[in-house]
């Protein structure tokens, strides 16, 4: 009787041992509720999900009675476990946005992004935690408290979708979905070795979820393959007549990006390498180290690397051309207002006077209360938005480059109760363009087994997910620096993972 090999699964593989009859989708979700149960809050505790679907196992039953008729898959994810971020709404569980002010409230439509997932056959297994409200880059709930990093145990796993970042690195589930303002697909993929996509803006609706600044907000997967992201990706991007934003995707997005899973996706590509998004500081050097080994699976594999002097300062982005915290009050309040009449609070005012919130979200709640969309500083940003636009376009064009390369992070993911520090993030999220996060590989340190994840994140044009996708499929092909962390490992024994 031959067992299924869990860890480290991938669609494809869950795909072909449904259909041969190796797996069930009931064994491969009691298998992850197992590893739920023995990891998430016991053992290494890493806190990662807020709720589990209460029913999951009938959902896993359909999905197997399909099969079982028709000899075949439901869609392009059929039975897949997915853990996604408590900020997508759910009609048929809680969406708390991790605050205290949204416990119980469960709304009465998916988002959009939810509503594909569920077409194309996905099982969503778990909503996961994340940074209250998505404000920050650490990952910490007025729900449930901080999550922790599986790799070190004493850092956070990067935010604000760091619950769906440390339940993937973990095999609590297969593909995870985060959402991004400034740095949070990326950086929980590149604190966990795992990969991120943020896409252009555009190619994926925010309709139904809980926001936090519509202009730079969007969805993506995070997931240990960029096959797997990919396979995600395919499924939530599309128009939505709900989302106005979308429709500069028509036209634009292509059909499939399968097709980009090239092996050779590296070869003849022109590489910028953005000196100034690499830290100077010894804070940076076990990162520059990192980076410094990944970059030679390029010059391995025909890419030709090329130096970019010219300074893009990161603080400044984010202070100058990110309108995070300007959009946040205005935004969030738009989505309270929507609640039922009798639910206690339906602005951030509300919110603040209730207490219902976690002390480290405070200073943000407030500094956002202080800001409006309306004012001369605000139009600068956005002025300044368009300018970044054009100046790193103009230098892609310069330098005839297919993407361009620096470390997602430039000092390591910080400890619990810290502040996450130098994340290069804003350079995407302040224009819109596209990014995907790979591990990079490992830096030491004594209270990491395998050492801390690295992430290099990969910007192009806006709508080149394509040639993205070629080049970070290609580099992860050719270096294989993703690996489990030690403090989840398999679980034995492992009946329910064997064939029935």
């Amino acid at each position: 009787m031959n067992r299924f090999a869990l860890m480290e699964t991938t669609v494809t593989q869950v795909h072909k041992a449904y259909l041969s009859g190796e797996l069930s989708c009931r064994a491969l979700c009691e298998a992850y509720l197992a590893r739920i149960h023995a990891y998430d809050k016991s053992g290494p505790a890493v806190n990662s999900i807020i709720c589990i679907n209460p029913k999951a196992l009938e959902e896993a039953d359909r999905m197997d009675a399909y099969i079982k008729e028709y000899g075949a898959l439901c869609g392009p994810l059929h039975g897949i476990p997915i853990m996604l971020k408590d900020n997508f709404n759910t009609s048929d569980l809680p969406t708390t946005a991790g605050s205290i002010a949204l416990l119980d409230w469960v709304p009465p439509a998916d988002a959009f992004v939810v509503e594909r997932l569920r077409k194309a056959g996905a099982l969503i297994l778990a909503k996961t935690n994340l940074h209250e409200f998505a404000i920050w880059g650490e990952t910490v709930s007025s729900v449930l408290g901080a999550s922790v990093n599986p790799y070190d145990l004493t850092r956070t796993p990067g935010g604000s979708s760091g619950g769906t970042g440390a339940s993937i690195a973990c095999n609590f589930g297969i593909i995870g979905l985060g959402t991004d303002t400034i740095n949070s697909i990326r950086s929980p993929a590149s604190a966990n070795s795992l990969v991120g996509i943020r896409p252009t803006m555009g190619m994926v609706s925010r309709t139904g979820i809980v926001p936090y600044s519509l202009t730079q907000d969007i969805a993506g997967p995070i997931c240990r393959t960029v096959e797997d992201a990919v396979r995600c990706l395919d499924v939530i991007a599309g128009y939505d007549p709900k989302d106005s934003e979308t429709a500069f995707c028509v036209g634009q997005k292509e059909e499939s990006y399968l097709g980009h899973l090239k092996l050779d996706g590296m070869k003849n590509a022109r590489i910028g390498v953005l000196k100034s998004l690499f830290g100077r500081e010894k804070i940076n050097q076990s990162t520059n180290i990192v980076l410094q080994d990944a970059m030679k699976v390029f010059e391995a594999n025909e890419a030709t690397l090329v130096p970019i002097d010219e300074d893009i300062d990161q603080a400044w982005l984010t202070k100058e051309a990110s309108v995070h915290l300007d959009d946040f009050a205005y935004d969030l309040n738009q989505y309270l207002r929507e609640l039922p009449t009798d639910w206690p609070v339906h602005s951030m005012a509300d919110i603040l006077e209730s207490g219902k919130f976690h002390p480290f979200s405070e200073s943000n709640l407030r500094e956002a209360m202080t800001l409006d969309i309306n004012t001369l500083r605000y139009y600068k940003k956005m002025y300044n938005k368009i300018g970044v636009r054009t100046r790193v376009l103009k230098l892609m064009a310069d330098y005839e480059l297919d993407a361009i390369i620096y470390p997602h992070q430039q000092q390591l993911v910080c400890k619990l109760g810290g502040s996450q520090q130098q994340r290069n993030g804003a350079l995407c999220s302040a224009t819109g363009f596209p990014s995907i996060v790979v591990p990079a590989g490992f830096a030491p340190d004594e209270n990491a087994p395998l050492g801390v994840p690295v992430g290099m994140e990969i910007m192009g044009r806006p709508w080149s997910e394509g040639r993205l996708i070629e080049i970070a499929f290609s580099f992860e092909q050719h270096s294989h620096f993703r690996k489990p962390p030690r403090c989840a490992p398999d679980l034995e024994p492992a009946e329910f993972l064997q064939k029935r």
